[in-house]
């Protein structure tokens, strides 16, 4: 027995090629998350708000170690995390496709089918978030050589306007953006995958892999967008996450359905009304 996804396909069908998308597309997946996210507002900002939560209580947590330095560190971290933590709004965004009720228990239960998978991919993640923390660890020793971060007045000084703070700022960034690129890889649309197809962790990184390769600058716009999103997110004191999250999580589901969905229909020729003769 197969069991359908909800493109119409079995889900045990191989993995199609990817669409070849246009480079504005990214604008249109915003689009379209913006209104999933107002059709459901409550939903969808207390999900953005259950994340902007999780930032602020690590956030404090450094702040009573007096680390808050390594914040935008571990900051970086929610970007890897997040294809995961946002699998509800995907869930969500896809009910609203079909027209479906959601339910909050509908949004925790999201990916059930998929549950193994998962649990996979987000260890992969969680693995690449460890070696982030790790590697920004290790380049804070090598380029500071101190056993204890500076005050974070004295740490931003010292990180713009000193030798070893502006190579610490420069290979710090080059490691974190060859993470992020990565990560960003495997998994730009191979959780919605997982979420609707059965398939497994390797082949859904492989086809996320396949979408950018097809639609490089699209994809590179997306990953600007989301990035810039987040940076915005948390420049508003946390505030914007509440926002900014969950109109990102319902984008990524309209990315992937425009990437591997079925075409859009388009109107039979036998149901276009013409003109009639009244001669």
């Amino acid at each position: 027995m197969t069991i359908a996804n909800d493109f119409g396909a079995s889900a045990a069908d191989a993995i199609p090629s990817p669409r070849l998308i246009p480079f504005e597309a990214p604008w249109a997946w915003l689009a379209s998350g913006w209104r999933d996210l107002w059709h459901i507002p409550a939903l969808s900002l207390g999900y953005g708000a259950a994340f902007a939560l999780a930032a602020a209580a690590l956030a404090a947590s450094l702040t009573a170690r007096d680390l808050q330095a390594i914040f935008p560190v571990l900051a970086g971290g929610f970007l890897i995390v997040g294809p995961l933590a946002a699998v509800g709004l995907y869930e969500a965004s896809r009910r609203l496709a079909v027209g479906e009720n959601i339910l909050p228990a509908d949004m925790f239960r999201a990916g059930k089918l998929a549950r193994g998978q998962l649990l996979y991919f987000g260890a992969m993640l969680l693995f690449a978030y460890l070696l982030w923390v790790r590697i920004a660890l290790l380049l804070l020793a090598l380029f500071l050589g101190a056993t204890t971060l500076p005050p974070p007045s004295e740490f931003i000084q010292l990180l713009l306007f000193t030798p070893a703070g502006l190579g610490l700022l420069i290979v710090g960034s080059m490691v974190g953006g060859g993470i992020a690129v990565v990560i960003f890889a495997v998994s730009a649309v191979s959780v919605p995958m997982l979420l609707v197809r059965r398939t497994d962790v390797v082949t859904a990184a492989r086809a996320s892999i396949a979408a950018i390769t097809k639609n490089p600058k699209p994809m590179a716009l997306w990953a600007a967008l989301v990035v810039a999103l987040m940076a915005a997110g948390f420049a508003t004191l946390l505030v914007g996450l509440v926002v900014v999250f969950p109109l990102i999580g319902h984008a990524t589901w309209h990315a992937y359905a425009d990437i591997y969905g079925p075409p859009k229909s388009s109107t039979p020729a036998a149901a276009v009304s013409l003109p009639t003769s009244t001669a």
